[in-house]
Order: C-alpha cells, then sequence, then structure tokens
C-alpha cells in the first residue's frame, strides 16, 4: 500500500512540475474541461460542449490570429481574431464573430484556459487546458 501512495504522489508531483509550458509557442491544441452559460435575468447552468454546440478541442494560431477545429472532429470551423498579446505570462486573444464578444487569457506556464463569450443577455464561461502542438 505504501508504493502506491508514493508511486501515486510521484506522478502527481511529476505532473506539477512538468506542466506545459507555452512560452514561445505560437500554435496550441485547447480542450475544454468546463463550460457554464449565463443568461440575464435567469440564472447560471453547467452545460457540455455538445450542449452548446462547442468544439471539444481547437487549435490556436496566434501568428495566423485563428482559432480552428481539429480535423478530428469533422467539423470544418475556423475564427479569426482580432488581438492577441502575451504580457506578464499570459496570452490574451480577443475578438467578434457572428454577434459574440470572445476573450481568452491562457496562463503560459501552466496551459490553463479561461474563456469568456458573450452576447446580448448571454454569457459563456469556458475553462480548459493548452499545450503545444509541437509534441
Amino acid at each position: 500500500m505504501k508504493k502506491v501512495f508514493i508511486v501515486a504522489v510521484s506522478i502527481l508531483w511529476g505532473g506539477l512540475v512538468h506542466a506545459d509550458n507555452l512560452e514561445g509557442v505560437d500554435e496550441m491544441i485547447c480542450a475544454v474541461s468546463q463550460i457554464q452559460i449565463c443568461i440575464e435575468r435567469d440564472t447560471c447552468y453547467d452545460a457540455s460542449p455538445e450542449d452548446l454546440d462547442v468544439p471539444a478541442f481547437v487549435i490556436i494560431d496566434t501568428d495566423e490570429k485563428t482559432i480552428s477545429t481539429t480535423k478530428a472532429s469533422n467539423v470544418n470551423r475556423s475564427t479569426k481574431f482580432n488581438h492577441v498579446s502575451k504580457e506578464d505570462g499570459l496570452i490574451y486573444l480577443q475578438g467578434i464573430e457572428g454577434g459574440r464578444a470572445f476573450s481568452f487569457v491562457i496562463d503560459e506556464l501552466t496551459g490553463h484556459m479561461t474563456v469568456a463569450v458573450s452576447r446580448d443577455g448571454i454569457a459563456v464561461s469556458v475553462f480548459g487546458s493548452c499545450t503545444t502542438t509541437d509534441i
């Protein structure tokens, strides 16, 4: 039992120490882990990517300023974003499409992603993780 505990702690610690580092990365793949939708004058609800037609994985290219679905999704969607900046270890992406404004914040050191998408009366929050496509 003690060996199992030591191995489990080692794996968890190793995962924390070797988090995805996105410094200097221009292309990354991001996965959704949690979504919540809030409706004005109502409440907020947990949702799945399928509920909101959100792809489970996207590829972000900061050079081309695009967010695209993966080939495996069998859906060919791509969105341009207007603004990208990198400062204080964070990557910021912002854009507007289809009456919605969106903003991504990605931590370069950990790969953690927070996304806000809004349109009149509706806000969607998305949390996930990103890693480099250079594997």
